[in-house]
């Protein structure tokens, strides 16, 4: 499972905006994972609290967010889901398209008091 080894480098990453912003205390992190991602969103869930002992995120809420893997045709310009629709345009059945979105693991949001 490579999920602990990400968010291991996560709670780094966040502990240092942490430190650069003299923040006290992380009340919420929220992700935003793509659904074409290779992070599968349980096991992030899964193995959060075992990243965030003794850290500064340490009894935080984690929230991800799981953004749609999008593509545009590219015979008909139409924007469709690719899990969805099996990679096929369900408007004019190409299997031609630009990957818009579904790839992502972004830090989004930085909850803190």
């Amino acid at each position: 499972m490579h999920e602990l080894g990400v968010v291991i480098e996560v709670v780094k990453t966040v502990e240092k905006v942490a430190v650069e912003n003299h923040l006290a205390k992380i009340e919420k992190l929220v992700l935003q994972i793509g659904e074409l991602s290779s992070m599968i969103p349980k096991y992030i869930e899964a193995c959060y609290p075992a990243a965030i002992e003794n850290t500064i995120l340490q009894n935080t809420e984690l929230k991800i967010e799981v953004m749609p893997g999008n593509g545009m045709c590219k015979s008909c310009n139409k924007v469709f889901n690719i899990k969805e629709n099996k990679g096929v345009c369900p408007h004019c059945d190409s299997k031609a398209w630009d990957l818009l979105s579904g790839k992502e693991f972004i830090i989004k949001e930085i909850v803190a008091y």
